[in-house]
């Protein structure tokens, strides 16, 4: 049973503020929930999880609570979770999300062999029920996703709290620090921080962590295996005459302000290479329609994954309309694009067409994987373009010029297994805390 940090009594100044504002926006966040299912009807499913009420009956044994936001830190988490279950195959897991695309991943990965709910909101009720109910014995949070309220109950109940793989951007570290209070408060009930590079850890420092408890692991997303159904399924698909001995490319993960750009650089590419194929992923599902609609007003010619039909030797652009297959479209590509970069998204994991020996290309804007990235491109493993006009250039290149994406593919492969090992350096911390559990 939750004991007092959620009493009266026991909440600080600042967190009372929080509480405050929580309650004061409690009808916006239903009314934004309401809104988005419009378009993702799975956002108006299953709200009392959110609530912190569940059907699903607790485990035996107190399971290890283990969150991630969304697909890509479920993505991020595989390899850590893989570890656990191999060193701790008696422990239960509890899995959480906050978005039906993550949730969607979860139940694709692990099935019914963790348990899985959506988070419950921030609410100091909320989190009572959740940890009434579920009892875990630890939480492992990935990336950066803190909740004052969450993490208080935590403290409380003199539970431990691991930030797994954690990145911390300077934007988000000023915005932290604004809350100075709040966050201080916050990082008290953190055990230890995994980060991934000396700058998350310096920022977490800087912020108030003591620094006997932040460590430098490196990143979990260095550690990424395929698995061989991916594989298999994007060997299935090269058999298809449309995909054979074309030069193709994977826009992955775009963003609203990026698929006109990607169609514009395709439509400049297809100039020089009247072959090539396009094949266009966008990052959120309830952008799908829209974004075949907008290849077909860009004059191209345009197959749906979703369709199940067979790529034809026309089809210039084929739309990714479906969840859990990007790594098996990246599987076919000769270069890849990564998304949210060519607008101010921060970006995403340029590691994974990497990992698949796929020269890739990514925008100015990646601050969410700054020091990656960096370290990417000082070794000639990451190309950066700035607008389409850039893209389709950078993309003519690779495709006509083999030595120049052999060596890109050699430097990708060169920095990450230089940089293997974090999966490793986070189980030690993480056993620290689950003693022989």
């Amino acid at each position: 049973m939750l004991v007092s940090s959620l009493s009266v009594r026991e909440r600080s100044v600042p967190r009372w503020f929080y509480i405050i504002i929580l309650r004061l926006v409690f009808p916006l966040i239903w009314l934004r929930l309401w809104l988005r299912g419009r378009k993702s009807p799975a956002y108006r499913l299953r709200w009392r999880e959110r609530m912190g009420l569940s059907s699903q009956q607790r485990p035996s044994r107190q399971p290890l609570w283990v969150h991630a936001v969304s697909v890509g830190e479920t993505l991020a988490a595989q390899p850590l979770i893989a570890a656990i279950r191999a060193q701790y195959p008696n422990l239960p897991l509890l899995i959480t999300t906050m978005t039906p695309t993550g949730s969607e991943r979860v139940r694709a990965i692990w099935g019914d062999s963790v348990q899985h709910v959506y988070a419950p909101y921030d609410y100091p009720s909320a989190i009572e029920r959740f940890l009434r109910h579920w009892q875990p014995c630890a939480l492992v949070v990935m990336e950066t996703e803190l909740w004052p309220n969450t993490l208080a109950a935590m403290k409380a109940k003199q539970l431990p709290v691991l930030l797994a793989n954690a990145r911390l951007s300077e934007r988000s570290a000023r915005g932290y620090a604004k809350a100075d209070a709040l966050t201080r408060e916050l990082l008290t009930a953190i055990t230890r921080i995994a980060a991934q590079d000396e700058a998350t850890a310096a920022r977490f420092r800087a912020l108030g962590m003591p620094p006997e408890l932040v460590v430098v692991t490196g990143s979990l997303k260095f550690d990424l295996t395929i698995s061989p159904e991916q594989f298999a399924l994007a060997e299935a698909w090269r058999a298809q005459r449309g995909l054979q001995d074309r030069p193709i490319w994977v826009a992955a993960s775009t963003h609203a302000g990026e698929d006109a750009l990607m169609l514009a650089a395709h439509n400049q590419l297809l100039k020089a290479l009247p072959s090539a194929l396009l094949i266009l992923v966008p990052r959120h599902p309830e952008r799908f329609d829209a974004v075949a609609r907008q290849v077909q007003t860009a004059g191209l010619r345009v197959l749906r994954r979703s369709s199940s039909e067979a790529v034809s030797p026309d089809t210039q652009v084929w739309l990714g309309d479906s969840m859990g297959e990007l790594l098996s479209y990246l599987s076919l590509a000769q270069v890849a694009f990564v998304g949210g970069s060519l607008v101010p998204t921060g970006g995403h994991n340029a590691l994974e067409p990497i990992a698949l020996g796929v020269p890739t290309l990514t925008g100015p804007h990646d601050f969410n994987f700054a020091t990656i990235n960096a370290e990417l491109r000082a070794a000639g493993a990451l190309q950066t373009v700035h607008d389409a006009e850039a893209l389709a250039g950078a993309l003519t290149q690779l495709f006509t010029d083999q030595a120049q994406r052999d060596a890109q593919i050699s430097a990708g492969l060169a920095v990450l297994e230089m940089n293997r090992g974090a999966v490793a350096r986070q189980m030690a911390l993480l056993s620290r805390s689950l003693g022989r559990a």
